[in-house]
């Protein structure tokens, strides 16, 4: 593949999306079309010199508008958040297989040769992860098929047809199972924000009204792995480009409690919060971690940034915006601390 041949990012008006065409234009392709279902001025990044196309793309007809003329697609739209957004919005979590469902059958009608997809952790078996000092997931572990209500049946059903796609017309689709991204330039309020910038935006609004509490969801006990985003498009343009056909990891190893997120993020910020437990809040599968020891194998290669290294990075983000006289966020404060 040329570095001059047309590359499609879907969900290149989010979080992850938004990084990655920059990344690619970085990396010197000359002809990316960036695709989201947001209009433009809701889009996290735009990367100038990239051809934007706003469209829905649960509907064919602009994901054949989206796949027209491309050799690769990176297929990372869904609707999809935190938690708080998959435990209580699972029929919109399912409905994302028909954005799956339509990009595979644009790209096979326009003759695209690769097609990325981003899966998602929440495939795992559940009954794998009731522990918090959980067994890190291998690959194998998808199967027999337990995942998240809703979000993950969807991912999991998703790479089950990005793969009969490659069997039956020859896509040479690619899968990867993203374990918890975080970085700048995401959501950090408003109900989809994951973990570390829910937390983040906790402890910031907590110092800034002077009111020295946070809530945490759960007990604090459960356990995740975070990937920082250089790592998260590192390894999503290096698995798209080799020839690793089965689905992959792609997703830290150092695993880290909710209780133990928070410290790091108080370091950062200089700050000793109260905790109070919200216990019946949604909180997930008890621990949850990546296995890297295929990624390890067939690519040589695993995501290393530090938690504390990319935390950091995020929280100065953050407190950026959060600082930068957005009437919105400054009037939340309060309010802030309590959301999730």
């Amino acid at each position: 593949m040329s570095k001059n041949d047309l590359v499609v990012v879907t969900g290149a008006g989010g979080f992850i999306g938004g990084h990655l065409v920059r990344v690619l234009q970085q990396r010197g392709h000359t002809k990316i079309r960036a695709v989201d279902v947001k209009p433009l001025n809701e889009w996290y990044q735009k990367t100038p010199g990239v051809e934007n196309q706003v469209g829905d793309l649960a509907l064919l007809e602009p994901c054949r508008a989206a796949a027209k003329g491309a050799r690769m697609i990176y297929n990372l739209a869904a609707d999809m958040g935190g938690m708080g957004f998959i435990e209580t919005h699972k029929a919109e979590c399912m409905l994302s297989v028909l954005v799956s469902t339509h990009m595979l059958v644009a790209a096979k009608e326009a003759g695209t040769e690769r097609f990325f997809y981003s899966s998602s952790a929440c495939v795992y078996n559940g009954d794998k992860q009731i522990r918090t000092d959980v067994t890190a997931l291998k690959e194998e572990d998808a199967y027999p098929a337990m995942p998240e209500d809703g979000y993950g049946w969807e991912k999991l059903f998703s790479e089950r047809m990005a793969r009969h796609y490659r069997e039956d017309y020859g896509i040479a689709t690619r899968v990867a199972r993203y374990h918890n991204v975080y970085g700048p330039e995401g959501t950090y309020d408003g109900g989809r924000e994951k973990a570390p910038a829910a937390i983040c935006r906790k402890v910031i609004a907590a110092k800034l009204s002077g009111k020295h509490e946070i809530e945490i969801w759960g007990d604090g006990e459960q356990t995740r792995s975070f990937m920082y985003i250089d790592d998260c498009t590192d390894g999503t343009i290096r698995l798209a480009q080799s020839d690793i056909i089965e689905p992959l990891n792609i997703g830290s190893d150092e695993l880290v409690s909710i209780n133990r997120l928070v410290d790091i993020v108080e370091k950062i910020a200089g700050v000793k919060l109260k905790r109070s437990y919200k216990l019946d809040a949604p909180k997930g599968v008890r621990g949850r971690n990546s296995d890297n020891t295929l990624i390890k194998k067939l690519m040589n290669w695993a995501p290393s940034i530090r938690l504390e290294d990319g935390m950091e990075k995020t929280y100065k983000w953050i407190h950026d915006e959060m600082t930068s006289g957005k009437a919105s966020v400054v009037n939340a404060l309060p309010r802030a601390v309590a959301a999730q």
